[in-house]
């Protein structure tokens, strides 16, 4: 007897839908074909085991199972309950006339239990779009494949109730999730606050410009200044997700296995903090079975890297593309997988190994070239990248002590969202920009025009401050941002002036 099930293959942040032909016949053998990896050959034995012990068995005849399209690779152990029932159903053990509506994925323990998977929304996101019934997987998983509005999720705890739901001796009750309910009500859910830091002041407006025009920025200071601090409050003054961009968010998540039980929908801007000891591979997404790396997590939010130096030069490099592109591609012999990586790069890092460089109070005890070769450690093609070069220094007693309340993260944002609503307005034609970090050569002659006062104090700037080339470009799109936040349709001298003194590594005094 011939039975389909369907289960459901994640590449990249997709999926594609796998048929599941099972048929038996006369004679003794079992055959799994397909492109099925080692875990999938081997879910005979905890299938036949957890069959075993749920009053059932893999029957003693010719079993041909094939999962297709054949030319795709199925990789994992959550087709176990896929290719479970469709056993079950093509030996007769049990009646399930109407398998094929669902899409059928779960791990198998050896007792019949379901264990979570990976990459379930995409899977049902997939589901729906091909008018299936409903998604039958394990419970935990239950709430976030719930994400998906028109769509029957059944969440079992073992293959005992899936065969009672087919049997109709007890229906399993299908899990439902108010999507834009649970999306607006976690919308504003923050553990920190800008009001939280003390002093700091002139930082704090750093990074106000550097959230309004999505520009990556670096914080240089002693250690203990509030470097860290400063960066983990940065998502409470971003722009809320969109409900498009927390799916999306979700997706990379659930793909990676990082979405928590009780956490459907993914709704606060993501921030990553991965130790400099991390790998390239790490960082960016592979491996032997590609799964979105470090970047990609922090797709729609921040990635911030602390102690810049420290991370292996390697690492850095292999970011570039991917800050410029805004995905990463990675490609095997057998698949290329894309996997999204919008994200805004904070990075922090003391001004030399001991760590007091320009420090008002301590002195340097670094030998004369180290702090340049400190400094040298990160690649000029990579500052490029950063937009904005912030000075911390250290609190002083005063401010610390200061018991009135610092301004908080809401007022922030609302002037954020203010400043990211005009660009919008701005980039509505071009595919691909929505904020001013992001525009190419052409919108910075179009947009950042400056007169003649401003082209007289950014000639004198660049000779006396000795700035770099690459800074150029970097100030008028900082400028333009300032002006986006001042209401200003045109930038003006102060504009400029304000986003010079945020091009500290680009002078030529820097480091002696």
């Amino acid at each position: 007897m011939l039975v389909k099930t369907y289960g459901s293959a994640v590449q990249g942040v997709d999926a594609n839908t796998i048929t599941v032909e099972v048929n038996i016949d006369k004679g003794i053998n079992f055959s799994l074909v397909g492109l099925p990896d080692s875990a999938v050959k081997e879910s005979q034995h905890r299938i036949d085991a957890a069959l075993t012990n749920s009053g059932y068995k893999i029957p003693g005849k010719k079993i041909i199972i094939n999962m297709a399209p054949a030319d795709v690779r199925k990789e994992g152990s959550a087709y176990d309950l896929t290719l479970a029932m469709g056993i079950l159903a093509a030996s007769s053990q049990i009646d399930a006339p109407n398998i094929g509506d669902y899409i059928i994925m779960g791990e198998l323990a050896l007792d019949g239990g379901l264990r979570p998977i990976k990459g379930v929304l995409p899977i049902a996101i997939q589901a729906r779009k091909e008018n299936f019934k409903g998604i039958i997987l394990p419970k935990s998983n239950a709430i976030e494949a719930a994400i998906v509005n028109d769509l029957e999720v059944l969440g079992a705890e073992s293959i005992q109730d899936v065969i009672a739901h087919f049997s109709g001796k007890q229906p399993i009750e299908a899990t439902s999730v108010d999507t834009r309910e649970e999306f607006f009500n976690r919308l504003n859910e923050f553990l920190v606050d800008f009001a939280d830091v003390k002093g700091q002041e002139n930082i704090k407006r750093a990074l106000e410009i550097a959230a309004s025009g999505g520009h990556n920025a670096i914080l240089i200071g002693p250690p203990g200044a509030g470097k860290t601090m400063l960066a983990k409050r940065i998502p409470t003054i971003l722009p809320p997700l969109n409900l498009h961009e927390a799916l999306e968010t979700t997706k990379i998540h659930s793909v990676a296995g990082r979405l928590k039980e009780s956490n459907g929908l993914i709704t606060g801007r993501p921030f990553r903090s991965p130790h400099h000891t991390i790998s390239d591979v790490a960082l960016v997404g592979g491996g032997g079975f590609p799964q979105p790396g470090e970047i990609s997590l922090a797709h729609n939010g921040v990635l911030f890297l602390d102690e810049l130096p420290e991370f292996k030069r390697t690492v850095l490099e292999v970011m570039r593309q991917p800050m410029e592109e805004r995905r990463v591609t990675i490609s095997r012999a057998r698949l290329s997988v894309d996997y999204p990586s919008s994200f805004m790069l904070i990075a922090s890092m003391n001004p030399c190994p001991c760590g007091y460089y320009n420090h008002p109070e301590r002195d340097c005890v670094c030998a004369p070239g180290v702090v340049q070769n400190y400094l040298n450690k990160i690649s000029g093609p990579l500052l490029d990248r950063i937009d904005i070069h912030i000075e911390v220094t250290p609190v002083k007693f005063d401010e610390l002590s200061d018991k009135h309340p610092s301004e908080s993260s809401d007022k922030v944002r609302n002037r954020v969202i203010g400043a990211r609503t005009v660009q919008e307005s701005r980039f509505d034609a071009a595919t691909g920009i929505y904020c001013n970090a992001q525009m190419t050569k052409q919108m910075i002659n179009q947009y950042c025009e400056i007169d003649q006062a401003g082209q007289n104090l950014l000639k004198r700037a660049m000779e006396k401050l000795g700035l770099s080339a690459r800074a150029y470009d970097r100030i008028l799109k900082v400028a333009r941002t300032i002006a986006d936040l001042g209401g200003s349709e045109s930038i003006k001298p102060e504009h400029l002036a304000e986003a010079i003194q945020y091009r500290s590594l680009d002078r030529d005094t820097w480091a002696g």
